[in-house]
């Protein structure tokens, strides 16, 4: 039997490792994953509502190239992580068709984080600035 390499071992294990090269991490160390086409995920160390926002924001025009007029929508509220299996996250989309379901009576609060849940790029990137104490 021949010896096989550690190199091809690791090759052939990375199309199990999912979105390990494609994840972002925004301001205030807040993890983000892409789900699927058009549909990423926030993962804060901490739940705070303005965390949620800023990264999403900060992501969508960093990496997804969104401009500041663009909206960001919660696609899935707050719930268990799909890309990491942490208790908190929040899925967000760009594109206002793939949101799960869109919630009676509109926006509630920066907390709420519920799916329809909207704001444009700009607006949520202004909450990277609002202070949150020691993270």
């Amino acid at each position: 039997m021949k010896p096989v390499s550690f190199a091809l071992v690791l090759s052939a294990m990375l199309p199990l490792i999912p979105y390990a090269a494609s994840a972002f991490t925004s301001r205030h160390g807040v993890k983000v994953n892409p789900v699927s086409q058009g549909v990423f995920e926030v993962i804060p160390r901490t739940f705070n509502g303005y965390l949620f926002w800023c990264a999403a924001a900060d992501y969508a025009h960093r990496v997804l190239k969104a401009p500041w007029g663009a909206d960001l929508h919660v696609s899935r509220g707050l719930g268990p992580s799909e890309t990491t299996g942490r208790r908190s996250a929040v899925q967000f989309t760009l594109d206002e068709s793939l949101v799960a379901d869109r919630p009676v009576g509109g926006y509630a609060s920066i907390n709420s984080l519920a799916a329809g849940d909207s704001m444009s790029v700009q607006d949520a990137f202004g909450y990277c600035f609002v202070p949150f104490g020691p993270l």
